[in-house]
């Protein structure tokens, strides 16, 4: 009897999230779309450029929201992830804890310094650049992993940015070995372009020979793959893993399992934010596959609520908001 239906790991951030307009975006710099990392004078100028802007804080981190929404659903989840003993990491603790998410963070007093954070700036068109703190999940290491619990789950997921940490990496790929050791099934997030062009390696390390399932939306398996041919990338795609679930936008997205692939509309919305879109996709999607949905009805499931996401401003939903979408995917499925 498995504990958690999704056991993961990844970086411990608070979203601070900004509505900006692309000139303001320009003058400070920010690459649209794309995650940067910044050090603590970085963000300490670009704060000067929206401190007049009114400011939503919640507590984010890609995995971080991948976990909350299957929990939110109704699945179990544990989070391994690092903070610091300050106002937000205690935020992001009884965060996890009051979406009812286990985390290794309850088990052990944190260390003295700065808790992780994101500025997420969302332009008019509804697209969201992010400057990402790592601060304290920066040292994440093996000490963060709880093995029983992994050894105990249905599915070990990886963050992908932990490529850009060594000892974030460390722990992913020696979480990932206790995963395939325990006949855990084993998941992966690309989680970013910048990730694929500068930290690849990492990457390839976590999808190691081969993963049950991959997430990428179109834009990172373009990166990856060299080519912006469908076909082409579903062919380099398909060996990496079992599942691969190709995410699209307003094009829905395409599930692929060997040679077959399943095309999933979108639901229809309007946009105007999203952040944390992936993250829900993922989140709702391994719920589905962890509670008897085939492949393209968790698909189905995950983009109606990535679709619920992107209509409103922040990375989330609430629980309420969730299972209502839930309880309306059962009825039209009936």
């Amino acid at each position: 009897m498995s504990h958690y239906h999704l056991y993961a790991i990844g970086n411990a951030l608070v979203d601070t999230e900004y509505e900006v307009s692309d000139e303001l975006l320009s003058t400070m710099g920010v690459s649209k779309r794309h995650m940067a990392l910044i050090d603590t004078p970085q963000r300490a100028q670009l704060l000067t450029h929206v401190q007049s802007l009114h400011a939503r804080r919640t507590g984010g981190g890609s995995a971080g929201n991948t976990v909350v929404a299957l929990a939110q659903l109704g699945g179990k989840a544990f989070y391994s992830c690092r903070v610091a003993d300050d106002t937000l990491g205690a935020f992001y603790t009884q965060d996890l804890q009051a979406n009812g998410v286990a985390t290794n963070l309850t088990h052990t007093r944190p260390p003295e310094g700065q808790t992780g954070s994101c500025m997420v700036l969302v332009t008019p068109d509804a697209e969201r650049s992010m400057c990402t703190f790592l601060g304290a999940t920066a040292q994440l290491d093996t000490s963060a992993l709880h093995p029983h619990d992994i050894a105990k789950s249905q599915i070990y997921y990886m963050e992908g940015y932990l490529a850009a940490s060594p000892t974030g990496l460390q722990a992913a790929v020696q979480g990932r070995q206790i995963a395939v050791q325990n006949q855990v099934a084993t998941a992966l997030t690309l989680s970013d372009v910048s990730m694929i062009n500068f930290c690849r390696a990492g990457l390839e390390a976590m999808i190691g020979d081969g993963l049950d399932y991959l997430f990428a939306n179109e834009e990172e398996a373009q990166t990856w793959c060299g080519t912006t041919d469908l076909d082409a990338i579903i062919a380099q795609l398909s060996p990496l893993a079992q599942t691969v679930c190709l995410t699209r936008g307003p094009k829905g997205c395409i599930v692929v399992q060997g040679d077959q692939r399943t095309d999933v509309p979108a639901v229809p919305t309007q946009a105007v934010d999203t952040n944390g879109a992936g993250d829900m996709f993922a989140g709702t999607f391994l719920y589905g596959i962890t509670h008897g949905q085939t492949p393209a009805q968790a698909a189905a499931l995950a983009n109606r609520t990535a679709a619920a996401v992107v209509s409103q401003h922040g990375n989330r939903l609430t629980a309420a908001q969730m299972q209502a979408l839930h309880t309306e995917f059962q009825k039209a499925c009936a």
